[in-house]
């Protein structure tokens, strides 16, 4: 399922080639050419390898990503190569620019018309860059993995206090949060929240922002992701 990649001149352009696929058995026909047995992979979900399996199936580089994501081609490479563990927001537009959903770069294949997750069996993904030797402050544990034809994506995070600062991200979609412990702030366009056990907010991810730990003390949050495929 080979791309020309030289006919391909903007994003819409790009998802008007590829489309759907032809149909639900070509659908699982792809699906099946990824590989199966990925539920079952260690607390380490790499999910640079899954990435990089899903390009090279549509037959597209590094550049090709690069110019639908707007992410640099080192970063890519970074996160392909599992040196990087990149956060939602990026994981979203890199499910966006592959035809995917981002449930499956989290946690693998998703065939299930349910899903039930064991507090023993949760996978856990931490935000790491070992290239430049720092940890971000926060790891994310899907709560419905394999569950298929899901439109929203539920994780349990683990916000850690960290002086490395991060960037603001905007993506398509909306984000619901819910505090479960500690204290969170939240820098939204201009503005800036502190939220604490018991309170919630729901933005659309559209907006530039930052969720981190406020203060000195470890903070877990409820976060509930809708992102359009």
């Amino acid at each position: 399922m080979k791309e020309k990649k030289e006919e391909l001149g903007s994003y819409d352009d790009f998802l008007q080639h590829l489309s759907q696929f032809a149909s639900k058995d070509e659908e699982e026909a792809f699906m099946d050419s990824l590989g199966k047995g990925q539920a079952g992979e260690d607390a380490a979900v790499n999910v640079g390898e899954r990435v990089k399996t899903v390009r090279e199936q549509r037959g597209l580089s590094i550049q090709d990503i690069v110019r639908r994501t707007g992410l640099d081609a080192s970063t890519l490479l970074e996160i392909e190569e599992g040196a990087m563990a990149p956060p939602l927001g990026t994981v979203i537009k890199l499910a966006k620019a592959l035809e995917m959903k981002m449930g499956y770069f989290i946690s693998g294949e998703e065939d299930m018309p349910y899903t039930i997750v064991r507090q023993v069996d949760r996978k856990v993904v931490s935000r790491f860059d070992s290239k430049k030797g720092k940890h971000y402050g926060y790891e994310y544990e899907s709560l419905a993995p394999h569950k298929k034809d899901r439109h929203m994506e539920p994780f349990l995070v683990t916000l850690q206090p960290s002086a490395t600062e991060e960037e603001r991200s905007n993506h398509d979609g909306q984000e619901f949060i819910f505090v479960l412990t500690g204290k969170m702030e939240v820098r939204l366009g201009e503005e800036i929240h502190v939220l604490e056990p018991g309170d919630s907010i729901y933005y659309d991810s559209t907006v530039p922002h930052l969720v981190k730990c406020h203060g000195a003390e470890t903070t877990k949050i409820l976060a509930v992701l809708y992102a359009e495929k």
